[in-house]
């Protein structure tokens, strides 16, 4: 049995609905889903949770106030992990909550 994880990160112009996809292992079917804003990536967690996923790791972009939007939006449903940079490099080395 295999667990249901999610990667989502963050970056302008993403589009949730063309930039996803899934990788079907033997141990982990990760969901990677891309959005462009806080907003979006709770709804996002929230679906996925809704799908069946109980772990979603949460890209360098997002800063403190996005982690704790997505931990909130799953209310206890999900585990939620982040990568950290504190500035990040794609974003001229700024946080996500200067950004989104």
């Amino acid at each position: 049995m295999s667990v249901k994880a999610a990667f989502i990160f963050i970056a302008p112009d993403n589009d949730p609905e063309k930039h996803r996809a899934v990788i079907d292992s033997p141990v982990v079917e990760l969901s990677v889903v891309g959005v462009k804003s806080y907003d979006e990536a709770e709804r996002v967690a929230q679906e996925l949770v809704a799908e069946g996923v109980t772990d979603i790791e949460l890209c360098a972009g997002f800063g403190n106030e996005g982690t704790a939007r997505i931990i909130q939006a799953v209310e206890g449903k999900a585990l939620v992990g982040v990568v950290r940079f504190d500035l990040h490099p794609a974003f001229d080395h700024q946080s996500g909550d200067e950004l989104f």
